[in-house]
């Protein structure tokens, strides 16, 4: 008799996670529930540990913690830390999927004889051309292929994706059919760590407040602000500056002269970028990167895709063309590049 496959599916707790091990179990894995205790600041966590629990629980297979706590302090809350005091605003989520579910998680998986690892992301997995290839999900609402672009061949040969095919609205209905306690949980929001708690008061903790002028393009100060590393590029909430009849958003922050330009109205056109350079670049599979790469891209989640071209300067550097001016271009952020037909070919971080 042929050995099932064996699947470490990561339950955080919430619903997609849950159905994904109920679809693994219907599909004839021999199935592992595992919870990754991490960092977490609003309390959340004790509670999806439980509800993890109780969902391996229902479906009848072993639990066992992973305790990945302190990995994650130094490898995704310090990196964010130091990314806000250089000036950048990171992706805390990409840099979570990438050192600790398809990082350290993986590789313990790999070393307690699992054959794969699977999670409860929107996304699809496909072979092509005898290599693995990422496809955006056909959720577009739940999409999460954004935030996988650093995973390479060696990764993807291990991990499973049951949702790729889903809507939410039918993983909802499968948990109700399982009667899992998670299938009425809301989704969490916003950075995975943070829970309800706001990245700026977050940051405050780490990042000591520091008064600093707030500057119009051509230097004329209008205001202050608390320091030119807790705002982001974009932002146009917290300025707390009267006296405009369209709101202000940042343009540019300079970290050691702590000041924050700005710019009234979303079509000032000084809140849009042509071009970004781009560092660390992973390309999945398969594309000649020695010519121009057409490509549709977006630089935060959810942005709808736009055209662009890449145009590589070694395997890791290169820069991004846009087609048309793109709004709130920020440092320290993910472009992430896709093809007309949906596949997801990488990405790289905002220089």
């Amino acid at each position: 008799m042929k050995a099932r496959k064996k699947v470490f599916i990561a339950l955080s707790g919430g619903v997609d996670s849950s159905v994904a091990a109920a679809l693994l179990i219907e599909q004839g894995f021999d199935v592992i529930g595992c919870h990754m205790k991490c960092y977490n600041v609003d309390g959340c966590a004790e509670q999806d540990a439980e509800d993890a629990r109780r969902v391996a629980e229902q479906l009848a297979i072993p639990f066992y913690t992973f305790d990945l706590e302190h990995a994650y302090k130094d490898r995704v809350v310090s990196y964010m830390v130091k990314s806000y005091e250089s000036g950048s605003t990171p992706n805390p989520d990409v840099m979570c999927n990438k050192e600790i579910k398809f990082g350290l998680f993986l590789k313990r998986a790999r070393e307690l004889g699992a054959d794969y690892v699977a999670t409860g992301h929107y996304v699809h997995i496909k072979k092509k051309a005898g290599a693995y290839a990422l496809y955006a999900a056909c959720d577009i609402n739940k999409d999460q292929s954004y935030f996988l672009w650093t995973l390479t061949q060696k990764e993807l040969a291990h991990c499973l994706f049951p949702l790729g095919n889903l809507t939410k609205t039918t993983v909802r209905a499968i948990a109700r059919t399982y009667n899992l306690i998670t299938a009425q949980k809301k989704d969490s929001q916003g950075i995975c760590f943070l829970g309800k708690v706001s990245a700026t008061e977050f940051l405050k903790q780490y990042i000591p407040v520091k008064s600093g002028a707030v500057i119009t393009h051509d230097g004329t100060k209008i205001g202050t602000h608390e320091g030119a590393a807790l705002y982001t590029v974009g932002q146009r909430h917290g300025l707390k500056i009267g006296g405009h009849k369209e709101p202000l958003y940042v343009t540019h922050k300079n970290i050691d002269e702590n000041t924050i330009t700005v710019a009234e109205g979303e079509h000032n056109p000084d809140l849009y970028r042509t071009e970004a350079m781009l560092d660390t670049i992973n390309i999945i599979s398969g594309i000649n990167t020695h010519k121009p790469i057409a490509v549709c891209a977006r630089i935060r989640y959810r942005q709808p895709l736009f055209k662009a071209t890449l145009h590589m300067q070694n395997k890791t550097h290169g820069k991004l063309m846009f087609d048309n001016p793109q709004k709130a271009v920020a440092q320290g952020q993910s472009a992430v590049l896709y093809t007309k037909k949906g596949e997801m070919i990488g990405g790289g971080v905002i220089v």
